[in-house]
């Protein structure tokens, strides 16, 4: 039998502990604790993805401000 939990850190409680427990009683287990990549690294970690999403970046038109214009900008927000 084998189990996956996903949950945030501070999610782990001792009602998990003990369901936990109770679902592997007698049996000797093994807990393995991995970070989830966040959205960025999930997604350039296959290579023709990085290359789109590169390109994609590149493609996108962009916009220059002098620190004045910024600061002009935002006092009209």
């Amino acid at each position: 039998m084998e189990a996956s939990y996903r949950l945030k850190a501070n999610e782990i409680d001792q009602n998990l502990m003990n369901s936990i427990k109770k679902l592997f009683l007698g049996k000797e287990i093994t807990i393995t604790i991995t970070p989830e990549p966040d959205e960025t690294t999930y997604l350039t970690m296959n290579q023709a993805n990085e290359k789109h999403l590169m390109e994609s970046m590149a493609e996108e038109p962009s916009v220059r401000f002098t620190p004045d214009e910024f600061k002009e900008m935002v006092n009209k927000l």
